[in-house]
């Protein structure tokens, strides 16, 4: 059976819930097909029950500052079921219907299945055919890139998927990855009473981060318990049945370096890749790291056929897959939108978190930017001695010639809350020296900016 709409989706993820609403009321007709649950993979896998899973873990460690700053004697027991159960009710118990329904409500119709892009206006689902009038969107996303290890596919180990929403505190942790996810989510398994390791292949863990990150939030983590394994891949790992307990097998974890690592749940956390498997027979041109290449402006990959969200590599964010569908929707109805990607903010939610945007100073360099660089250590501000706050950074990254903000990295408490003004001054190219005019308020964690935003207008006038 055959239907016809002006535009089908391919996925129903957050790009596809954006252009859902942004399509609302225009005339054209939309068809969504999604093969597992509305809203992707961030509601139900990733950021809403991760950053849950965080929260948990953050709390007992507050309590147990206050040991420090207000308490003779704080105790407390861990208990795990309702943690996890917390967990999965902020996963919406992996229950899409309200999702599914605020969908249709916008006009859309939603198939579900799993869908293949035959050609550039056909998406095959379920035995039937959507045709596209007007146009495609891949929006189908990534999932969990799994690295050619020996043994690996012979035990049962976690990808974010099972970290996320978990049912059982392990002992003991072994994470493949040293990046956002393997970072926070082990500091959330630590603080809930698990053993946890940090295997780090590269040279630096949270690599894609300015060198000062790491250098920061090591201490945190390793305060937290933490054990980082830095710079010495892993090169097998095997069951370690002697030691298997009644929650399932252990592992054994074998490093180039010939130590071994033996803990009863191994996550691996080593990045992303895209699920090229559904769109990969229309012969839509793919980046050198396999992603769907797009232009990074309108958004096409080629005439009628749009990319959104992760599935473009242009950032494995949520807010970018919104962001995306809404851009989307509005060249769709006709109107002169194009994306633009310069200041992409990030978040890393661990304690204290990390948030970034725009280029880092090695970025900058190698473009041929002519660079200066301002920062601080927000734990001697005024706010971090209140707050008991050590091994903290702020990084700004200017281009002196043309005198505006390019880049801006910081490790803080409450890091992503305080980057949105520096996305703002990225976006928009303020000057330095109007920056550097902006009056913080006394004795909030953002007025540390200041010092440096002053710095960078002084050097940038010299």
């Amino acid at each position: 059976m055959s239907h016809a709409f002006d535009v089908v989706c391919l996925g129903g993820g957050v790009a596809a819930e954006a252009l859902a609403a942004g399509l609302r009321d225009s005339g054209l007709t939309l068809a969504v097909v999604e093969r597992e649950l509305v809203g992707g993979e961030c509601p139900y896998w990733g950021c809403m029950p991760s950053k849950t899973l965080l929260r948990s873990g953050e709390t007992l460690s507050e309590a147990g500052r206050a040991r420090l700053l207000a308490a003779s004697r704080v105790e407390w027991t861990v208990d795990f079921a309702k943690v996890s159960k917390r967990v999965l009710w902020m996963a919406r118990d992996l229950d899409d219907s309200r999702p599914a329904a605020a969908l249709e409500a916008t006009g859309a119709r939603l198939f579900r299945g799993e869908g293949r892009l035959t050609d550039a206006r056909t998406v095959e689902v379920g035995g039937e055919q959507l045709v596209a009038r007007r146009a495609v969107v891949v929006a189908n996303g990534s999932t969990a890139a799994i690295p050619p290890i020996p043994g690996l596919e012979s035990v049962e180990f976690w990808t974010n998927r099972q970290a996320a929403i978990p049912r059982e505190l392990p002992a003991s942790l072994a994470i493949l990855g040293g990046g956002a996810i393997g970072v926070e989510l082990g500091q959330a398994f630590a603080r809930l009473g698990g053993t946890v390791t940090v295997i780090e292949a590269g040279p630096t863990f949270l690599g894609h981060e300015e060198p000062e990150v790491g250098a920061a939030l090591r201490p945190h983590l390793e305060a937290d318990g933490i054990a980082l394994t830095i710079g010495d891949p892993c090169v097998g790992v095997e069951s370690s049945s002697a030691a298997s307990s009644a929650k399932g097998a252990a592992v054994t974890v074998r490093l180039r370096s010939g130590a071994t690592i033996h803990a009863d749940r191994l996550l691996v956390a080593t990045g992303r890749r895209p699920n090229v498997e559904a769109w990969q027979a229309a012969g839509l041109a793919r980046t050198e790291r396999g992603w769907l290449k797009v232009d990074p402006a309108t958004l096409e990959s080629q005439a009628g056929v749009f990319g959104a969200g992760d599935v473009t590599g242009i950032g494995g964010f949520t807010h970018v897959a919104h962001y995306h569908g809404q851009i989307i929707a509005r060249r769709l109805r006709g109107l002169d939108a194009k994306a633009d990607h310069t200041a992409i903010p990030r978040v890393t939610f661990t304690d204290p978190e990390i948030a970034s945007v725009g280029l880092s100073e090695s970025a900058a360099r190698t473009a041929g930017i002519d660079v200066i660089v301002a920062g601080a250590d927000p734990a001697e501000a005024a706010r971090g001695y209140i707050h008991d706050f050590h091994n903290g950074a702020i990084k700004l990254v200017a281009d002196r010639a043309r005198g505006v903000l390019i880049g801006a990295t910081l490790v803080t408490p409450r890091a992503g809350e305080i980057i949105g003004e520096l996305v703002l001054a990225i976006k928009q190219a303020t000057p330095l020296r109007a920056l550097a005019d902006v009056i913080h308020p006394f004795p909030a964690f953002n007025r540390v900016l200041g010092g440096s935003l002053d710095e960078l207008a002084a050097k940038a006038a010299q």
